[in-house]
């Protein structure tokens, strides 16, 4: 596409040091940041439930992390993409940052309330105008059980995938959220998809394929979403942009697969790559590439997405290595 953004998923922007950070994010022409921006949970804005949930100033809200990325991402000429994520307990009965909302309309108020602080004309505590954020996602990858923890659900003699129907609903009041602010150039992404998924419901993790996601989204409801994101990582280590995946599976190789799919069901929206990257041997024996192949394949990657005229915009995962081998080592530096 014409003017494709280029950029990074990088939690650490949030969590390390932002003066090292973002330099090197400058230095790597970062265009889009994307961060998570936590309704619950540890680090959520919102861990009490507020008197005034639209009222970003309400004093139940805790932006200052977010505050603080926003400001550093401006500074060194960045634009964060903010990603609405994570049920806090006081909304779900403490079911898990994974559940929906008992009510919708308090994720819609808290979108709202985002959308509103980060909308450009905003005062932070020290009375400076927070930067813009126009760049928004609903959730992530809402089929897998670390996205919505129910997947199916068995009801009049057939398994129904329960997550699609969740998702168009939480998907919804994100848009409607952040729509209702009426500030000029604000998208919002849905989707936000892993590659893969099983389609078995009676398996030990049950997930959900992409297109079949896609689909059960149309048939629960969903209508309005400005781009479908979705993340196309590699299966195995000997798996290459261009390799075929299995059926069930959306990666690089057949992104067209869900863009045609796209365009049967919602028409020619565009499509936003909120994720990829490849792991490196070293550290990471078991799923690793060389170092060499990781430049081979973003390489590879990343021009295959700018021929693509529907892609918008394509982040590699990580910045830095993750601290743990359990975690991914797809960074653009190791850890030390």
């Amino acid at each position: 596409a014409r003017g494709m953004l280029v950029g990074l998923l990088d939690e650490a922007a949030l969590y390390d040091d932002p003066s090292y950070v973002f330099p090197l994010m400058e230095q790597a022409r970062t265009q889009v940041l994307r961060v998570n921006l936590y309704w619950g949970g540890v680090r959520g804005v919102a861990t009490a439930r507020p008197a005034r949930a639209t009222d970003p100033d309400d004093p139940a809200y805790d932006w200052s992390l977010y505050d603080r990325t926003v400001n550093y991402a401006a500074q060194h000429k960045i634009r964060v993409m903010l990603t609405i994520f994570g049920t806090p307990r006081w909304a779900n009965g403490g079911a898990g940052l994974n559940v929906p909302p008992r009510r919708l309309a308090d994720l819609n108020n808290f979108a709202y309330a985002a959308a509103k602080r980060y909308g450009g004309n905003h005062l932070a505590a020290d009375g400076r105008t927070l930067p813009p954020v126009k760049l928004w996602l609903a959730w992530n990858e809402p089929n897998y059980p670390i996205g919505l923890k129910r997947q199916y659900r068995y009801a009049g003699g057939r398994w129904i995938v329960q997550s699609a129907i969740d998702y168009a609903r939480i998907c919804t009041a994100i848009y409607n959220g952040v729509k209702r602010t009426l500030i000029r150039g604000e998208r919002v992404g849905c989707g936000v998809t892993g590659p893969r998924g099983n389609n078995q419901p009676r398996s030990s993790r049950p997930t959900v394929a992409p297109i079949t996601f896609m689909r059960a989204l149309k048939k629960a409801g969903l209508k309005k979403f400005d781009a479908y994101a979705h993340h196309p990582y590699y299966g195995r280590r000997a798996e290459t942009p261009t390799t075929r995946p299995a059926s069930t599976a959306v990666t690089m190789a057949n992104i067209g697969t869900l863009v045609a799919e796209l365009t049967k069901l919602w028409g020619r929206k565009r499509v936003w790559i909120t994720e990829y990257g490849y792991q490196t041997n070293p550290p990471d024996r078991a799923f690793g590439v060389s170092y060499a192949q990781q430049v081979r394949y973003m390489r590879q990657a990343f021009a295959m997405a700018r021929k693509h005229s529907r892609i918008d915009m394509m982040l590699w995962f990580l910045l830095r290595d993750e601290p743990k081998l359990g975690g991914w080592q797809s960074g653009l530096l190791t850890r030390n």
